[in-house]
């Protein structure tokens, strides 16, 4: 632990790396920071809005509590595995798409990734905003303008900012929940509304599948933020790390949204962020109140972006043959990610919740079949054994496109739509199962099992062990300096 302690002092501030692979002389970082990061990126208002939705769209407090816990612990397992690659790997999640979909191949899933993080980003942007205009007696507009530029300037800094950031954030998360929650309590009689219990499968699954798709959500970028760790970090302990951090951030925030919805009297929607802090009372109360929020908010924003500037890096790095990214690269690509983001938030602040509830149930039809795939092909297939070098070599072991993976991906997004259940588009067994969107199962289990079946038959050729770039210069070297050696002894 001293040693990976001498390592992060001697580290930049400003990352050096970006997509390319983290030698082990580099790696450095604790677990317990994997769980801060995932928790003070779950304490915040988003959460607690989707949390809210459940309430909102129809459940009551007592199935929607049980349902919301059932999704965090089903979408957070997957989150988490994704989570445990990361060491062993030292990449950023998304590169690893190359060895399922090609070289080339792979910037199909990543492109609609790079969508879903620039509207989480541009959704998260939303809530920041009000909670700056209230704070400092701005408009929302100028509120959002103001968070961008927050966020430019910590997803710039990169790696070591963002877990720093996820600490602090984690601090207040817990003081300001731990206030609301006792603010709520006082104010609202909770026994009374855990009372009111009506079942209904469509209000409970769907209870289910916001907590399952918020979680799953992170698994495209979940490894990006583990790849420092040394390679011999237990992969057991990342998952419960990352994992039980998410979950218990996740599960705590859509907890008091469900409270605060069900107490509202349809006050909530379209004042989220106000109503949250009138919990909390006026003044210097809810100013530090607002803080928090705009904090909360600052991690996984920042987490959006990076993701997105990695997605971005990993396409074009992809096509012209290389894993490298200079630093004003990087200050381009955020504020294009960032500048987009902003844009779509100001045109679409004030139709926010409605939004944003179709959007992240109808995104999870294009990611979790990347999921499964992933997964499936990291434990079962290949298990852990990559061609790290290959991944950037369009001619390569893993090829340019890779069509096994590409046609599981594809049929994993069509048999999903019978069973979509968003305004974007309602498939047609939707109604006869109740209203009940079960598209994000379908989309894990069958791509899973069918990738699985034909990548058993199909699957090209495995490594015998990881192979990693510096294994490879080192041979190169040797290679040179034995052929030096012949050639001084002949």
């Amino acid at each position: 632990m001293a040693v990976n302690n001498e390592r992060a002092g001697s580290t930049p501030l400003i990352e050096r790396r970006s997509i390319d692979y983290i030698p082990e002389a580099e790696r450095h970082g604790r677990l317990f920071s994997q769980f801060t990061l995932w928790m003070g990126a779950n304490l915040q208002i988003t959460a607690i809005v989707t949390g809210a939705l459940a309430v909102v769209l129809g459940g009551d407090v007592f199935w929607s509590l049980i349902g919301l816990l059932i999704g965090q612990l089903l979408g957070g397992g997957v989150m988490a595995l994704h989570a445990a690659q990361g060491p062993k790997l030292g990449l950023p999640q998304m590169i690893s798409s190359r060895v399922q979909f090609g070289v080339y191949g792979a910037a199909i899933p990543i492109v609609l990734v790079c969508l879903m993080y620039l509207g989480f980003t541009a959704t998260g942007t939303v809530l920041s905003g009000q909670a700056l205009g209230q704070l400092f007696g701005v408009s929302d507009s100028v509120g959002i303008l103001i968070f961008a530029s927050v966020i430019v300037l910590v997803t710039v800094l990169g790696y070591r900012v963002i877990h720093w950031i996820g600490r602090v954030a984690s601090v207040i998360g817990v003081i300001a929940f731990v206030f609301l929650f006792w603010r709520l309590m006082s104010q609202t009689d909770v026994g009374a509304l855990l009372q009111i219990r009506h079942f209904s499968w469509s209000s409970f699954l769907l209870a289910v599948s916001l907590a399952a798709s918020w979680q799953i959500a992170f698994g495209p970028y979940v490894a990006d933020y583990s790849r420092y760790l040394p390679s011999a970090t237990s992969s057991v302990k990342t998952f419960f790390a990352a994992g039980a951090g998410s979950v218990i951030g996740a599960q705590v925030a859509m907890i008091l949204g469900v409270f605060a919805a069900a107490s509202a009297n349809g006050q909530f929607a379209g004042h989220e962020v106000a109503y949250i802090v009138g919990l909390g009372g006026t003044g210097a109360t809810a100013a530090l109140l607002y803080f928090s929020i705009a904090f909360g908010k600052v991690t996984i924003s920042t987490l959006n972006s990076y993701g997105s500037f990695m997605c971005i890096a990993t396409i074009i790095s992809g096509f012209k043959g290389h894993l490298t990214v200079t630093r004003m690269q990087r200050l381009v690509f955020v504020l294009f990610i960032v500048g987009a983001a902003t844009l779509i938030a100001l045109l679409g602040q004030h139709s926010f919740l409605g939004a944003f509830k179709s959007f992240i149930l109808f995104l999870l039809a294009f990611f979790t079949p990347w999921s499964a795939i992933n997964l499936v092909d990291y434990y079962c297939i290949t298990r852990e054994r990559y061609d790290m070098p290959a991944l950037a070599d369009p001619n390569g072991r893993y090829g340019r496109w890779n069509l096994l993976g590409i046609s599981v991906y594809v049929f994993g997004v069509l048999v999903q739509l019978p069973f979509i259940s968003t305004k974007f588009y309602t498939g047609p067994l939707v109604a006869a199962l109740g209203d009940v969107d079960i598209s994000w199962i379908i989309g894990l289990v069958l791509p899973a099992a069918v990738y699985y079946f034909c990548a058993k038959k199909w699957h090209s050729a495995v490594p015998d062990r990881l192979i990693l770039p510096v294994e490879q210069n080192s041979t190169q070297q040797a290679k040179t300096s034995g052929a030096g050696r012949a050639a001084a002894q002949a």
